[in-house]
């Protein structure tokens, strides 16, 4: 299940990711779009998450500004 956080803590995780993951959004939106095609928000998160090892909210937050 993913976790719908507070615009405000949104805006924080995205601000973080640089620092937290060492890369940037673009580069995150380039792996999403280049795994596997999971249909459902969640999947995309879990993936991003295990694949990767990042926290689950900052994966949360890189797939929720994707689909923006």
């Amino acid at each position: 299940m993913t976790v719908h956080h507070s615009e405000d803590t949104h805006r924080n995780l995205v601000e973080r990711i640089p620092q937290v993951t060492g890369r940037g959004l673009p580069e995150w939106f380039h792996e999403i779009e280049q795994g596997p095609s999971f249909l459902r928000l969640d999947e995309r998160v879990n993936w991003l998450s295990d694949e990767h090892a990042i926290p689950h909210g900052y994966a949360s937050a890189i797939v929720r500004e994707h689909e923006k």
